[in-house]
């Protein structure tokens, strides 16, 4: 089969394509014959050699081939699985289980997949498992939203950014969103009721306060956005600088509970789970959420891709199609 290689750490291009064995599955697991695969910024994190992957691996990467999201249809299962058969379609994150996904078929746990809704296409249903299902926990784990909330996304123009948009007004949420300015059209067209441009806006200056504050590309000390907090606000970051993660865990919990304000990451949050993907496909059927795809790319343009996420271009989702 053909798949993206990572045999080094390093940027997109030290990735190759290759044919290497198609893989078998053991007695627990599933082996899906992959349609589409989306890019998430832990994929070139973890091939750059980010901290946790190279404590894991401090030489070269672990994990061989790349890829978390993924969409597919069952091909053959072990002799314990019991929830999928062959021809079953499949959405699943194999982010704790091998990676994988930018290869034409791959092998993961059972437990890693759920049945995909008829209702959404492979590429649709491909770019929900990181971006939809941890802004879902994000918004939704620590403290409820409620109509007319104030709720800040930073990076609302990205995978998770856009998801959180429509997940926040469909709790009737009134949402800012900051981004660069070519993703400010889009921010709006999802329900944004107030978009910034990060480099002639701060939206720390702004004097607004905000009831959530969703960052999903932190930079600044957790600090400075207790003072933007409003009395039992929450503030909960999802990705950023290695800095920014280290004080969300470490110094977020001196930052909390004056006036019931709650600051740190994401802890909260559970691995891909049937409950949450259900609710978002619901979500899907009504309208409400619908992911944004920016770019689907062959199977070969899986470094391209990666290139252009990672330098923060994407609108919403990056796709990889195998058919």
């Amino acid at each position: 089969m053909k798949a993206i290689y990572a045999r080094k750490y390093g940027g997109p291009e030290s990735l190759e394509l290759r044919e290497v064995d198609p893989p078998a599955p053991r007695p627990n697991e599933v082996l899906v014959r992959v349609h589409a695969a989306s890019l998430n910024a832990a994929d070139f994190e973890i091939l750059r050699g980010a901290l946790t992957a190279r404590f894991l691996s401090p030489i070269r990467p672990r994990h061989k081939i790349p890829g978390s999201d993924v969409a597919g249809t069952v091909e053959a299962v072990g002799e314990n699985v019991t929830e999928f058969k062959p021809d079953d379609e499949v959405v699943g994150d194999l982010f704790n289980y091998g990676h994988g996904a930018f290869a034409e078929y791959v092998c993961a746990p059972e437990k890693a997949f759920t049945l995909k809704s008829r209702s959404m296409s492979f590429e649709e249903a491909a770019a929900y498992p990181q971006a939809g299902v941890i802004a879902l926990q994000a918004l939704r784990g620590k403290k409820q939203i409620e109509p007319g909330h104030k709720v800040l996304i930073n990076g609302g123009g990205g995978g998770m950014g856009t998801f959180a948009i429509q997940i926040a007004k469909h709790y009737g949420a009134v949402v800012t969103a900051v981004d660069s300015a070519r993703k400010l059209e889009m921010m709006l067209s999802i329900g944004a009721d107030v978009v910034l441009d990060y480099q002639k806006h701060d939206f720390m200056e702004i004097g607004e306060s905000y009831d959530v504050i969703v960052d999903t590309v932190a930079r600044r000390k957790i600090a400075e956005y207790k003072r933007i907090l409003n009395p039992d606000g929450l503030f909960v970051m999802i990705g950023g600088s290695r800095s920014a993660v280290f004080q969300a865990v470490f110094l977020g919990p001196r930052h909390s509970g004056e006036e019931g304000k709650h600051l740190g990451l994401n802890l909260w949050g559970e691995p891909y789970n049937k409950v949450d993907m259900s609710f978002l496909e619901e979500l899907f059927d009504s309208g409400a959420v619908k992911p944004v795809i920016d770019k689907r790319c062959p199977l070969d343009k899986v470094p391209e891709a990666l290139a252009y996420l990672e330098k923060g271009l994407a609108l919403g989702k990056v796709v990889i199609t195998t058919d």
